[in-house]
């Protein structure tokens, strides 16, 4: 019988899912996640799995890919969100309405409505404070996620890993 809570089902974890989220397509951003109906703030919206790569491999491979824009940083090196996780279009600090939880762990992270989403609105989460697109486009940058995105200060590590 099943509890409802993550973890003990099994010996697995347990990945609910809405099923009023869909990908549409965004003039400016491309593909991202909306919702078809509303949602509640507090919400468990999303738990994505991340597949790791490690500092030398995303170093000598990943950065030189797409990989190089749906990446997460990770303890360790850095991480691709699979399902929904790596779909979420970018809004600044504040205005996001998806909040979003590494669990080292377990190798997860969840993503949590920060506040009442009405139907039709996109998903939003905050890429951090240095994004490696143009905002006023939402078009991608020559510079790549990994250059762009590297900590420059300890504050911005801190960030990197919502640990402020």
């Amino acid at each position: 019988m099943s509890t409802g809570v993550i973890g003990e089902q099994s010996g697995g974890i347990a990945l609910p899912a809405l099923g009023c989220l869909e990908l549409r397509t965004h003039p400016l951003r491309g593909r991202g996640v909306f919702t078809q109906s509303p949602i509640i703030k507090g919400t468990l919206v999303h738990i994505s799995p991340v597949l790791l790569f490690d500092h030398a491999e995303y170093s000598e491979h990943g950065k030189h890919t797409k990989l190089d824009h749906y990446t997460y940083c990770w303890q360790g090196g850095f991480a691709l969100a699979l399902g929904l996780g790596s779909m979420f279009n970018h809004e600044p600090f504040g205005r996001e309405n998806i909040g979003f939880t590494r669990d080292m762990g377990a190798g997860l992270i969840r993503y949590t409505a920060l506040r009442d989403i009405a139907a039709g609105e996109e998903l939003c989460i905050c890429y951090g404070p240095n994004v490696w697109f143009d905002m006023a486009t939402d078009a991608p940058s020559d510079q790549g996620h990994s250059d762009s995105q590297q900590p420059q200060t300890a504050e911005d590590l801190l960030q990197c890993f919502n640990i402020v």
